[in-house]
């Protein structure tokens, strides 16, 4: 365990995992531990380009009582190996390898409770992980930031195009879709655009990484899996903007606040696929990341989820 870059408070430690496709991995697990704790561990997943920075949020549930822990992914932010392609996988289960080794660390810090909060690709990849692990995780609850329930395209691209990825994705996983995505939610929340952060773009580049072929084909079944029906086997919470404003080139006034990544409608239509108990909280003016939305706006997005926490995990 070494100190993190975020601060003396945050700790970081290396997790070494199986070689995949004859390259090395490592997840990396941050830890920020509450002052007065008691009510368990919470740990984070981020989403896709995307690794965990927002300290606010650690600070927040660490006031809660809370030892708040955060998963860097393999390949993903401080875990990005020099030979390993940015943000890739073939399969979203690969992930569960990290998942499970946080989870025996938690245990092992002394927490039999556990709260899952992940945002986006994050907030597909740990239901998925939960339902495997159904009845083998001290899960008591997750929080769900925007989760990528779906694929935010017209219906050809959802249907048809989505065969292609699967046929395609088989046999040339590397080729790229997506060169670049849109730098319209980057200019939401960079401060030397239109927004309050600093982050790392080498983790978190503004037009992202590429997209490719054969993790855009495991997002896709991992969709289909949702769809279908899941049962976490524990109530979930999951917030999201009000309104989503899609397929912008380029930054304009109303992307302050609303999603715009994910269609806000197919989170609220694939969310109750998610297990027996879910509520779906939509926190006007979001942006994609409830909690790096306006002060005010995260400010309330904080506050519903740790009223709602508090109402489902009360000891």
């Amino acid at each position: 365990m070494t100190a993190d870059f975020l601060g003396e408070a945050y700790s970081a430690r290396t997790i070494k995992l199986a070689a995949v496709r004859n390259v090395d991995s490592v997840a990396t697990l941050v830890r920020y531990p509450a002052k007065s704790p008691g009510k368990g561990a919470l740990l984070y997943v981020h989403g896709f380009c995307d690794y965990f920075f927002q300290t606010h949020v650690a600070e927040f549930f660490s006031e809660l009582g809370y030892d708040f822990y955060a998963l860097d992914l393999r390949a993903y932010g401080r875990s990005l190996l020099p030979a390993q392609l940015p943000n890739y996988v073939t399969d979203l289960a690969e992930h569960f390898e990290e998942l499970d080794a946080a989870a025996e660390l938690i245990r092992q810090d002394g927490h039999e409770r556990l709260v899952v909060m992940a945002h986006s690709t994050g907030g597909l990849i740990t239901p998925l992980w939960a339902d495997a692990r159904r009845g083998r995780l001290p899960l008591d609850a997750m929080v769900l930031n925007s989760p990528w329930l779906d694929l935010a395209e017209p219906w050809f691209n959802r249907t048809i195009g989505t065969a292609i990825v699967r046929l395609v994705g088989r046999w040339l996983p590397k080729l790229v879709v997506k060169p670049t995505l849109a730098p319209t939610y980057a200019h939401s929340l960079l401060r030397a655009h239109h927004g309050e952060w600093d982050y790392n773009l080498a983790w978190k580049p503004i037009e992202h990484f590429p997209v490719r072929m054969g993790w855009l084909r495991a997002v896709r079944r991992g969709h289909a899996q949702v769809h279908a029906g899941l049962d976490v086997g524990a109530p979930v919470l999951v917030l999201c903007s009000d309104k989503s404003l899609l397929h912008r080139k380029v930054w304009e006034q109303a992307a302050g606040n609303a999603d715009t990544v994910l269609d806000v409608e197919q989170i609220a239509r694939w969310a109750p696929r998610l297990g027996r108990e879910v509520t779906v909280t939509p926190v006007p003016g979001a942006l994609h990341d409830v909690f790096l939305s306006a002060p005010s706006v995260r400010e309330r997005a904080l506050a519903e989820a740790g009223n709602w926490l508090t109402s489902r995990t009360a000891l």
